[in-house]
């Protein structure tokens, strides 16, 4: 079981002020290139020329050296000296605005409900909840015997544990079917590399064994004693291995499986049902899973069905059967059902729910009486009830213009009670309970905004811009009531496009600190998500790659004809390949933003998708292509940010990275802003921040990782002019 719980947060800001911010804006603007600014020389980073041919085509990366932190070269020093620079010229280029940091970050606080717990749930005999407290960083996770009213039992206190540590995480936590067992996995170094322990929950003892380079991923044999877990390539940190170890047994980890395909990772997990424990091996298109009688962990797997080019499937179990969610025919995927216990062949599946050409079928969820469905349409999650006598079929149904809902964490197989989430860019995240025969729900829990917050005063909207292609791009949109659209006022636009991965107009208390200064804040959502439906995805990767950066850009344009904002208070920001996003419309179009704000920035695509060592290189050639053929090279190269910086005029840029990145390499983020500086023409900011104790996700602790938010949302504000 894995307990999530996150809070959000708000603040606060007198509307009226932001027409003296914008007065302000213009005479802020030429100060950022004052001689003050100019008195303080930026970092220069030293060039070594270093020549890559392939495909006849030489490329020569002039800071390639950066690389060489991890691999404890002679130039590691001189890294970390560059990147220390970098940290410096960025505090001292925002020196003016570190008491408004402050102030963010105090307002921030100020708004977070700071002693909390998770809305209750019951599996196997307990109740489990997680905790915060006044002032601490991490949760606590605690459970109750039988009753609420039942004592407290401290599982685990991570404020305790994270003592002394820059960074720390725990993540996986499973608890043994006989419920005496913890098993949980800690990472101090932020490369998502966890070491599993164990505690004993009945003496409180965390056991001497451990293991070490895991995922964190791992499940209990119904035994209680044989755990089955993911490790990782210590080079690639790709998850390539299964094994199974008997706790307290004193005998050494048994392989169970090995990924040998360098384009696939491995995963292990469990039925619903609790009677399979199965291992998933899944690439960018094809999937293959293997099952187990959970009740005999020492038997041998057996594979459900052979992996396929181009076959994607998922499978659960109830009763007689596997129910199987496959895009077998079926590019939005369906759901089928085989016997289960079995290998198979597809040609005896039964087709439970038909595929639709205009429906994304994103989960499943079983219970005793009624199949759910999570499904996407026209860019709107949609949650589906079908009780299995065939009688009653509906959906839950919302009324906001743009928002997302889900099914939540479901344990109880007989219930006819479904616990689900819902929440938008205007209401906070709330979890209901539906009784799916009655269709009577009830809020169980709505995250509380401390101070004035009132949803009255905002207005979230459903916008649709029209590509160069024809082809109409959903916008979610979020501004104060009082925002004017006369072309005054700034926008932030965010944007991701990768990986199939939809990015929901969610709620954020954090993002409310912009609103409530003036600015509207929107979501394109372009094609390489799957907002729109699997085939949304297909045209935004491989060979359409330049549809994702055209969308951004189509959108932008689309607010700006609108006069929600224009150039002069128009920015952007995404991260990770989202950073990839504002790398290439920095080169595409530097004229259309004021600002630039690239989170953990995946820039140099040709240069990383050429070297296997990196993390996420083989298991992506299907999403961004193979450089090694010579077609994908080229058009790789095409939209690189690194590889297609010229000298011209670019906007002012905040770029941030970590120097612990287990996706996106601390070096990428470093050779970029060096490269920029080498060759852009204007006098616009230009910054970066390296933090030298984190990693791809930032800080660790739910206070500190504001104090990164209040420096992003700082550099925007003085972009704009906006001091308070």
């Amino acid at each position: 079981m894995i307990f999530n719980f996150t809070l959000q947060f708000i603040v606060k800001f007198p509307f009226e002020q932001f027409m003296k911010a914008s007065i302000l804006s213009a005479i802020s603007l030429m100060l950022l290139s004052s001689a003050p600014m100019q008195a303080q020389k930026a970092p220069v980073c030293e060039q070594q020329a270093h020549e890559m041919t392939i495909h006849g085509d030489t490329r020569v990366d002039k800071y390639y050296w950066l690389n060489d932190y991890w691999l404890d070269g002679p130039q590691k020093e001189k890294v970390v000296s560059y990147l220390n620079a970098e940290n410096a010229y960025q505090e001292k280029a925002m020196e003016s605005t570190k008491a408004f940091q402050e102030l963010l970050y105090q307002e921030m606080i100020s708004k977070i409900k700071q002693a909390d717990e998770s809305v209750p749930y019951f599996i196997n005999g307990y109740w489990y909840i997680t905790k915060t407290e006044e002032g601490k960083e991490y949760p606590i996770y605690i459970r109750k015997k039988g009753t609420m009213d039942a004592p407290e039992e401290v599982m685990l206190d991570v404020n305790q544990m994270a003592e002394g540590y820059e960074y720390y995480s725990v993540s996986g936590l499973n608890v043994s079917p006989d419920n005496k067992m913890l098993a949980f996995g800690v990472d101090t170094v932020s490369r998502r590399q966890y070491t599993i322990y164990f505690k004993n929950l009945q003496t409180g003892e965390i056991l001497p064994e451990s293991i070490a380079n895991t995922s964190a991923n791992l499940e209990w044999a119904n035994d209680s004693k044989t755990i089955f877990y993911s490790i990782k390539d210590p080079l690639t940190l790709r998850n390539d291995k299964i094994l199974s170890y008997k706790v307290g047994a004193g005998e050494e980890p048994r392989l169970v499986f090995e990924e040998k395909d360098e384009t696939f990772y491995t995963y292990v997990g469990k039925t619903k049902s609790k009677a399979y424990i199965v291992i998933g091996s899944y690439s960018t298109v094809s999937s293959e899973v293997q099952f187990l009688s959970s009740d005999t962990p020492e038997g041998a797997f057996k594979v459900f069905f052979p992996r396929e080019r181009d076959h994607l499937y998922s499978l659960d179990h109830y009763g007689d059967h596997f129910y199987i969610r496959t895009n077998w025919q079926a590019l939005n995927f369906k759901l089928m059902k085989a016997p289960a216990g079995q290998a198979t062949d597809k040609i005896l599946w039964q087709e439970v729910i038909a595929h639709r050409p205009d429906v994304l079928l994103e989960d499943m969820e079983l219970f005793r009486d009624y199949l759910v469905l999570g499904e996407r349409s026209n860019a709107l999650t949609q949650i589906r009830i079908i009780p299995w006598t065939g009688e009653g079929e509906h959906y839950i149904r919302f009324e906001e213009s743009a928002y997302m809902c889900g099914t939540s964490y479901n344990p109880d197989f007989e219930t006819p009670l479904l616990r689900y989430s819902y929440q938008s860019m205007t209401t906070p995240s709330s979890q209901y309970e539906y009784h799916m025969g009655s269709k009577e729900q009830t809020l169980l829990k709505q995250q509380e905004v401390l101070g004035d917050f009132n949803q009255q005063n905002y207005i979230t909207e459903r916008l649709w811009a029209t590509a160069k292609d024809g082809t109409r791009i959903p916008i979610s949109v979020l501004y104060h009531k009082d925002f004017k659209k006369d072309g005054t006022q700034p926008l932030l636009l965010y944007g991701y496009g990768s990986y199939g991965s939809s990015m929901e107009p969610y709620f954020s208390s954090v993002r409310l600190s912009l609103v409530d200064r003036g600015f509207a804040y929107a979501v394109a959502h372009i094609r390489g998500g799957e907002e729109m439906g699997r085939q949304w995805y297909e045209d935004g990767k491989m060979f359409k790659k330049m549809n994702t950066f055209t969308d951004f850009i189509d959108c932008a344009e689309f607010l700006l004809a609108e006069k929600y904002t224009t150039k002069e208070h128009l920015y952007a920001m995404g991260g990770s390949a989202g950073g990839l996003l504002m790398g290439a419309i920095a080169n595409m179009r530097p004229d259309l933003w004021n600002g630039i704000v690239s989170q953990v920035p995946f820039v140099d695509v040709v240069t990383t998708m050429l070297d296997t060592r990196i993390p996420l290189t083989t298991g992506e050639y299907d999403e961004w292509g193979n450089p090694n053929n010579a077609d994908s090279y080229f058009y790789m190269k095409s939209y690189s940010p690194y590889d297609n910086i010229e000298a011209k005029a670019y906007p002012n840029m905040l770029i941030t990275t970590g120097l612990h990145d287990s996706q996106v390499q601390y070096f990428e983020p470093a050779k970029y802003i060096a490269k920029l500086r080498e060759l852009k023409t204007d006098n616009h900011l230009l910054l970066m921040h390296c933090d030298m104790s984190t990693g791809h996700g930032g800080s660790s602790g739910r206070f500190k990782r504001l104090r990164e938010v209040a420096r992003d949302f700082a550099f925007l504000f003085m972009l704009e002019g906006i001091e308070k």
